[in-house]
């Protein structure tokens, strides 16, 4: 395998770390702190994951640690973790920086997979707590039928599903111009006035959810179900919002959102009327980072909640779902929710410690939907060819359910994540998911 440098929209100013002999601490910022209290490092509640597939043949676990250790090891936040003796129950959580580098301790190979029991077995790795002692993050090369898969895993606290990405792609050779996302861009750059930036917040603090049958205690093994979208599927479900009057394709996010409130209604999983709550709710990570910030790593996003229609057809949901995007302005609305969070004073207080657990109640959110498209090209690790990815993400205090998605080139990845006492949702929702596309592209 050849190791050539970063790529240019990769590379980074920071000083190897051999050379760095100190060991600084700094404080968390609120979210990465809000991470790590949920769970410590060494648990797998708070452990989030991406997976991508590859055809061709795998490196030699040498070959993938030499570079990782000539690509990878400029980040700096590769070798934080969370400093035990420094902190007590009430004081604000902080990092610890090492000196080094460590790819032989985070850089595995794991048996080999046959397709048929891939979900299986990445949801074991899932699972496995993550060792204390280190920076808290794993890679995971897995050899397949015909090809094979990594697996990089971390807590949240440490990197979010944005930063796995970057670091995955950092060790990818980019074979095609990059097409940077459209994160900050001038249309949305307009900045919301006082009064709406302060009923967004007061909005926050509201319960707009209605509870799913299945709400309650989630246990610290996971399920995994994947299905694929091809592109034609979901290109097709996107123009079918377009009529006479408008020539608008819904976004992919839409799509999924639309999609999972179909397979929820379907399936029957819709939860009891509540009269105080509108109806199911989705909790949409948007990312906040400036095109400028496209390589920071940590934790940079917010969570918009968006209603889950429940009309009979399929392209009604979609026209609703697409509407609320369109103008509930989410980029802009989730910024302003990430300053909020990032001013907060400080300090660990009962009030702050209720206020974390409130905003993670089935009242504030029925489940997590995240969609990401990755804007890149064809990439390639050695000979391999990068063919799909997907987003495992934590499952929180009291949801023992998520469902992502990831486009990338010609396909997408539904991925649905329950816990073991809740097993038996996690392919039917994933399939049924892929079949509400389908609805909506024919």
């Amino acid at each position: 395998m050849t190791q050539p440098g970063p790529p240019s929209h990769l590379a980074t100013s920071s000083t190897a770390p051999e050379h760095n002999i100190s060991r600084p601490t700094t404080a968390m910022p609120p979210l990465d702190a809000w991470m790590h209290r949920q769970q410590s490092s060494g648990g797998s509640n708070m452990t989030a994951a991406l997976l991508a597939w590859f055809e061709g043949l795998p490196p030699t676990l040498t070959a993938l640690r030499s570079l990782a250790e000539y690509r990878l090891a400029p980040y700096d936040r590769l070798r934080q973790m969370p400093n035990a003796a420094e902190s007590t129950d009430d004081s604000w959580p902080l990092w610890s920086t090492g000196p080094h580098f460590e790819a032989a301790h985070h850089i595995v190979e794991s048996p080999s997979a046959a397709t048929t029991e891939l979900e299986g077995d990445i949801a074991a790795l899932f699972t496995a707590p993550l060792d204390p002692r280190r920076p808290p993050w794993q890679l995971h090369l897995i050899p397949t039928t015909g090809g094979f898969v990594l697996l990089f895993r971390a807590h949240h606290a440490l990197l979010d599903g944005r930063s796995i990405a970057t670091l995955l792609r950092a060790l990818f050779d980019e074979t095609a111009a990059l097409r940077p996302p459209r994160v900050g861009d001038a249309a949305a750059a307009d900045t919301p006035s006082r009064a709406r930036q302060l009923a967004w917040t007061l909005g926050d603090l509201l319960p707009k959810a209605r509870p799913l049958p299945f709400h309650g205690p989630v246990d610290p093994y996971r399920v995994l179900s994947f299905r694929q979208v091809t592109r034609k599927e979901l290109d097709a479900a996107r123009v079918s919002l377009r009529s006479a009057a408008s020539a608008e394709r819904a976004s992919t996010n839409a799509v999924f959102l639309a999609a999972t409130a179909g397979a929820l209604r379907t399936l029957g999983i819709t939860g009891r009327s509540l009269p105080s709550l509108p109806g199911i709710c989705a909790l949409v990570p948007v990312d906040v980072r400036t095109n400028e910030e496209s390589q920071l790593l940590g934790n940079h996003y917010a969570t918009v909640r968006v209603p889950l229609p429940q009309q009979r057809d399929a392209r009604e949901r979609l026209a609703a779902v697409d509407s609320f995007i369109r103008r509930a302005a989410i980029g802009a609305r989730a910024r302003t929710q990430a300053a909020v969070v990032s001013s907060r004073p400080r300090k660990i207080t009962p009030l702050s410690n209720a206020a974390g657990r409130y905003v993670d109640s089935p009242r504030y959110f029925s489940l997590l939907c995240s969609s990401v498209s990755t804007h890149a090209g064809e990439l390639t690790l050695g000979s391999a060819r990068l063919t799909a990815m997907a987003a495992v993400p934590p499952l929180g205090p009291g949801h023992p359910l998520a469902v992502t998605a990831i486009h990338h080139g010609g396909t997408s990845v539904v991925t649905a994540i329950t816990d073991h006492n809740h097993r038996d949702l996690a392919q039917p929702l994933a399939e049924r998911i892929h079949d509400e596309i389908r609805i909506l592209a024919n």
